[in-house]
């Protein structure tokens, strides 16, 4: 398996367009930068491979990762039009997603315990979402819907009648003809100028396209974990969800 992760952005609701911030996956918690931590715990959950779309301020993670001593498993793919949005990013690693591998798609800017990896590695079904049933009735969370225990709807905005929803980390796994159908995808919506589409539009596509019972979940709403996108988020990752994580312990039936 490989992992796909996407740092490129300039995360612009932390840093209100000062160039001098440091791009999200060079935050610190704990002493250790977010993307030292990945790279930790992608090795505790068994994957060496990773690849690392960057953009804003590409140099000084790319230093990051060599002070951490792992350049030799971490590839990297620069996005030029990293202002461009989240689907032109996931766009420039399509050849990641059409290698033939199982995929496990990550967003950079997220702080959790290495048991979300763990639970979603190790789902029994190909594809498959994280997914937290806690989530906020707002604009702001991705939010992922069920009926019968399956993805039928993904997105910020929904409508409709559902079992359950729940809120998506940022994390997916893909099996390879699932992602190279979301290569295809991303090629179309470059095609016909939707570049300023959240990625989220492109794997829900192939989603919502795929058979029934095609996608799964894995249950992660056990776990602590936080994606930092506003100062808030930053207060709550250091004060409540890192001493989450240091205390959390998994259930003996948490499935792995």
């Amino acid at each position: 398996m490989k992992a796909l992760m996407l740092a490129a952005g300039a995360g612009g609701r932390l840093s209100n367009g000062d160039n001098s911030y440091p791009p999200k996956s060079l935050l610190r918690f704990g002493g250790q930068s977010l993307i030292a931590r990945h790279l930790d715990q992608l090795s505790e959950a068994g994957i060496e491979d990773l690849t690392l779309v960057v953009g804003y301020r590409s140099d000084d993670i790319e230093r990051e990762v060599g002070n951490f001593g792992a350049p030799g498993r971490v590839s990297f793919i620069h996005n030029p039009d990293f202002r461009g949005g989240s689907c032109i990013s996931l766009w420039c690693a399509r050849r990641i997603l059409v290698s033939g591998d199982d995929v496990l798609l990550m967003d950079a800017d997220v702080l959790y315990h290495t048991e979300l990896l763990r639970r979603l590695i190790g789902a029994p079904i190909g594809n498959c979402f994280a997914f937290d049933a806690k989530v906020d009735d707002d604009e702001e969370p991705v939010k992922l819907c069920l009926r019968g225990g399956h993805p039928v709807e993904f997105r910020k905005l929904i409508s409709g009648q559902f079992e359950q929803v729940g809120e998506w980390p940022g994390f997916l796994k893909l099996s390879p003809d699932c992602a190279a159908g979301l290569a295809d995808k991303l090629d179309e919506f470059i095609d016909s100028g939707q570049t300023g589409q959240p990625y989220e539009e492109a794997i829900r596509k192939v989603m919502m396209e795929a058979p029934p019972g095609t996608f799964g979940i894995a249950d992660i709403s056990d776990i602590p974990w936080i994606e930092i996108d506003f100062d808030e988020d930053l207060r709550r990752a250091s004060e409540e969800i890192l001493p989450a994580i240091k205390a959390f312990e998994p259930a003996e039936n948490s499935g792995h």
